[in-house]
């Protein structure tokens, strides 16, 4: 029982005002808001008779409320399914009456139209991602946790592999099928299935409409419902002050590395470290875009890469921060490693420079700060600046 608490112990703080909650599904973000706040007047979209009572008739929250006079505290649940609540919501949060609303999403599209620009930011933008390795520092595994990746529905289970299989599945038939959001959901699918080979890599929209047998404007369709549903992520090439020439095609992530791994096809030919290489590199990722979304301050999360090929996988920079990231899937570090961070660092001399492997030492070489990957994911931590740390690494 102990552990299980350790397991579900989340960095997330909530503001005190009214905020969305966004996180793919099984990131925990019910049953973390009914932990923090068990007296609130709870409505639940997922549930069919809600769900029919208030999408009839939204003016029923007001009224319902009205005769809860203590409850000042509301958590709707999965408030993309009803966007026309958010008229009720936006006038009582006008009102002044001490409400506190918080809304939840596993979808961003048709909050996108209908949500976050009619509350007009009467409510704050928050995030619960899948865990960070920091709040599972007990159980963290990196070999278990680049297969199954990091999502607690997943984490929790007996069956991991099983959830996996079913998680994109629920997705499909929950939010796709049953939404009308894409004509056909074996297309969609399929795409999907394509998708898997270009995780942690360049999109290159033309093949993938080949591959998908779906048209190229599709493709590019597809990407962004991908990434409204909370499934991907794209990072774009880093370009400040940029002295070399630089490619334009964004970097594509699946939002988490289990996931990733379920989708992803295994054939015969296959290397396997090339599929847990590409996982690795996203696990990577994910920790990276979830410390970035807890931050107030603005920092910025995109990748290197030249028009000759030479690339760094990921760029942090800020207000006090210039972070190069390389990521390899090698117990051991080769000297040809090292080539992209070299070249950016010619260009930026005050960026930091780290290269992550799977080995088990950490040191300097061509003065560039080598570490263990699991050693430096359990350093993130969204309340903590974690490159402070290195340069303290760095400087000795």
């Amino acid at each position: 029982m102990e552990r299980e608490e350790k397991m579900y112990k989340r960095f997330f703080e909530p503001p005190k005002h009214s905020y969305f909650l966004f996180g793919p599904r099984g990131t925990g973000k019910s049953t973390w808001l009914k932990k923090h706040y068990p007296d609130a007047f709870f409505v639940d979209f997922i549930d069919p008779e809600t769900f029919r009572l208030y999408s009839a008739a939204p003016e029923r929250l007001r009224q319902v409320l009205i005769e809860k006079p203590d409850k000042k505290i509301i958590v709707i649940d999965e408030v993309q399914k009803a966007p026309d609540i958010l008229n009720v919501v936006h006038s009582m949060i006008e009102e002044k009456k001490g409400y506190q609303f918080i809304l939840t999403g596993s979808s961003a599209r048709k909050l996108k139209k209908h949500g976050v620009n009619l509350l007009g930011g009467r409510a704050l933008l928050k995030h619960m991602p899948p865990f960070f390795a920091k709040e599972i520092e007990d159980i963290f595994d990196l070999e278990k946790n680049i297969k199954f990746g990091m999502v607690p529905i997943v984490l929790d289970s007996e069956m991991p592999e099983e959830i996996l299989k079913a998680y994109v599945g629920i997705y499909l038939k929950e939010e796709v099928q049953s939404e009308g959001i894409v004509r056909n959901v074996g297309d969609f699918a399929r795409f999907l299935e394509t998708m898997s080979f270009s995780h942690a890599s360049i999109i290159n929209a033309s093949n993938i409409s080949r591959e998908a047998q779906i048209a190229r404007k599709t493709v590019d369709s597809y990407l962004m419902i991908l990434e409204d549903l909370l499934l991907s992520f794209h990072l774009q090439v880093f370009r400040r002050k940029a002295k070399r020439d630089l490619i334009n095609h964004p970097k594509f992530y699946f939002f988490d590395s289990g996931v990733y791994c379920s989708i992803r096809p295994k054939n015969f030919y296959d290397h396997e470290s090339e599929i847990h290489g590409a996982a690795l590199e996203g696990l990577v990722a994910q920790h990276l875009k979830a410390w970035l979304d807890a931050q107030l301050e603005k920092y910025q999360l995109n990748f290197w890469r030249t028009s000759s090929k030479v690339e760094v996988d990921f760029i942090l920079s800020g207000p006090n921060c210039l972070l190069a990231i390389e990521v390899k899937n090698g117990k051991v570090v080769h000297p040809k490693d090292f080539t992209g961070l070299k070249i950016f660092k010619e260009d930026y001399p005050e960026a930091q420079t780290l290269l992550l492997y799977r080995g088990k030492q950490k040191y300097k070489e061509k003065g560039i700060l080598c570490m263990p990957i699991d050693e430096f994911l359990l350093k993130i931590d969204p309340k903590e600046h974690f490159w402070e740390s290195l340069q303290q690494i760095q400087g000795t």
